[in-house]
């Protein structure tokens, strides 16, 4: 591999690594950006040649980063905006896909992508503008439908510090009266900060451990939380505790609303739970510090950053475009992503 034709996603790959960037929406958007060059600038004179391009920033990328999830899965999505960009220029888009055409597709009917058009790079960069316009719309669009699922005198828990679930439960106070009980999420207990952010909008909060999420959620009327990903088969990979969350609701019939960007769609399977990179895990000295010394000898010390929520314990997926159940996510992904680009 070249690394030289590819010091672009490179030095996305060093800035993710580095925590340089580590808000996700930056990392979508950096992304972005990253292939918005790529076709303004970049050598290629076909679609063919470009969806190759892609494709080996996404290999780079996977070989680096294992879960780095959300820069691939905007590739991903840029790679069907390429597929569908060029078959609308060679006049070969049909009618939009049914379960019937896709059972009795043509196996020999292969668009041929070598194929030079002028026009192609103009209608990408114009698609590109427009979805770069989404994913900066995004999280207003998911706030702004806080008032529809939070009603007045309701109580809502949610674990950590998570924008979305932030700028949500803000949105929701503008029009309505609720108390918040929000979990800390140690050891880096987060969910002061949210709680402090939360308190500043004159909203109601009680801040509890994370042990006494179960004793809290009788009085619970809705559980809102964040994810840092969404598996193929609906489940999450979410902050640490969520799982807890998630098992305390279903106990006491909670319903659990999950607030994801559409870039948090992944191909990935919920085989990649038994990977030991899926949960991320963080330095032990966050709980067992070093200075308790020789004891340490005896102790093994997990501390995972993510979580894995299975779908069943989810009641609904919120994105920009509305609310959806989890078994709608295969859905989704053909809407996303190309069959042939995972």
């Amino acid at each position: 591999m070249d690394l030289e034709r590819l010091s672009d996603v490179m030095q996305l790959i060093s800035d993710i690594k580095h925590k340089v960037i580590c808000n996700p929406h930056d990392v979508a958007v950096k992304t972005e950006e990253l292939l918005e060059a790529l076709i303004s600038n970049g050598n290629w004179t076909s679609a063919m040649q470009l969806m190759e391009l892609i494709r080996m920033r996404i290999k780079c990328i996977a070989q680096s980063l294992p879960m780095g999830g959300i820069a691939t899965n905007i590739m991903r999505h840029i790679l069907k905006i390429v597929r569908d960009e060029f078959e609308l220029a060679s006049e070969k888009k049909g009618e939009s896909n049914s379960l019937h055409q896709i059972v009795r597709a043509d196996s020999t009917d292969v668009v041929d992508y070598s194929e030079s058009l002028s026009s192609l790079k103009a209608a990408l960069l114009k698609h590109l503008s427009e979805y770069k316009s989404e994913l900066e719309s995004s999280a207003d669009n998911i706030a702004a439908q806080a008032p529809e699922l939070i009603h007045n005198n309701e109580t809502i828990l949610t674990i950590g510090m998570s924008e979305k679930v932030e700028m949500f439960l803000k949105s929701a106070a503008k029009s309505r009266k609720f108390n918040v009980v929000v979990a800390e999420a140690a050891p880096l207990c987060k969910g002061h900060d949210l709680a402090a952010s939360l308190v500043e909008s004159k909203i109601k909060v009680t801040v509890v451990s994370d042990a006494a999420i179960f004793a809290m959620m009788s009085r619970v009327n809705k559980v809102v939380i964040g994810t840092q990903m969404v598996l193929g088969n609906g489940g999450l990979r979410a902050q640490s505790g969520s799982h807890t969350v998630a098992l305390c609701a279903r106990h006491f019939a909670v319903p659990v609303f999950v607030l994801c960007h559409m870039y948090e769609f992944s191909t990935v399977s919920q085989g990649s739970v038994d990977d030991a990179t899926f949960y991320e895990y963080a330095s032990p000295a966050e709980i067992l510090p070093l200075s308790l010394g020789p004891m340490l000898n005896d102790v093994t010390v997990i501390n995972p950053r993510f979580d894995y929520v299975p779908p069943e314990l989810i009641s609904l997926l919120i994105t920009h475009q509305g609310g959806n159940s989890p078994s709608y996510v295969y859905r989704l992904l053909s809407e996303l992503y190309h069959p042939d680009d995972y």
